[in-house]
């Protein structure tokens, strides 16, 4: 039996979400993936992915060979998408720093299940020049290794941050090797989760760079709302 503890979203809520993330990858767009022999079939595994749009928690669920729980801000979880992202298992976490969302995951993950993390925090470029340490924290206090996730296509060139693809698009998914962290003996809390991090920094950023070749999409720039506003000679509004 599966083990379900406490912060342990039921298994049911992947029954319907699953089929949903499918169709939003291979019917709305048109998702090419790579890599999937590259997740380990059984046990907790934590997919990191790059962020560059709001679809690519959704892009990466539909993607992955196996079902996972992803953090999304705290902030979406109102009204009637909240009461979705609820159903569909997803966790809740503020991003100013939530240890409780943090602990949650690895309830998660000691239960068997995969976490999906952008570990990046904010919509940007994508290309991992900086993480934040919770997804160190999840890897080394879990055990469960880390599968750098490259997403490209879901905010290309100058678009606006909060852009919303056309259906159609082609999205570029694509799974890199499993990295796996621990402590080293004599090595501080502090020193393993700043090396940890730097590790899965390296990895994502690395894993990204080789998905755009391979790919041949490129990243979107860091912040298109400068950009947009900058030609069109009006102040861009702060969100």
């Amino acid at each position: 039996m599966t083990d379900r503890r406490p912060g342990v979203p039921s298994g049911l809520t992947m029954a319907w979400s699953r089929p949903v993330g499918w169709v939003l990858d291979h019917v709305v767009y048109r998702t090419t993936v790579k890599g999937r022999e590259n997740v380990p079939t059984g046990g907790p595994v934590i997919f990191a992915g790059n962020h560059i749009s709001f679809l690519d928690g959704p892009v990466m669920f539909g993607a992955s060979p196996r079902p996972m729980h992803i953090l999304v801000k705290q902030e979406m979880f109102k009204g009637f998408l909240g009461q979705v992202l609820t159903a569909s298992g997803q966790l809740p976490v503020d991003r100013r720093g939530d240890r409780t969302a943090l602990q949650r995951c690895k309830e998660v993950l000691d239960a068997g299940r995969c976490v999906g993390i952008l570990p990046e925090g904010t919509r940007g470029s994508g290309a991992a020049a900086d993480i934040n340490g919770g997804v160190a924290w999840l890897a080394l206090n879990s055990g469960a290794p880390v599968v750098p996730v490259a997403i490209l296509g879901t905010r290309t060139g100058a678009e606006h941050l909060d852009s919303v693809p056309r259906p159609g698009r082609r999205f570029h998914v694509s799974f890199g090797n499993a990295l796996t962290l621990a402590r080293r003996a004599g090595e501080s809390g502090r020193a393993s989760m700043d090396r940890a991090a730097l590790e899965i920094r390296a990895a994502l950023a690395g894993h990204v760079q080789d998905s755009i070749q391979l790919s041949g999409q490129p990243l979107p720039f860091a912040d298109a709302r400068q950009d947009l506003t900058a030609v069109a000679g009006t102040p861009a509004d702060d969100h």
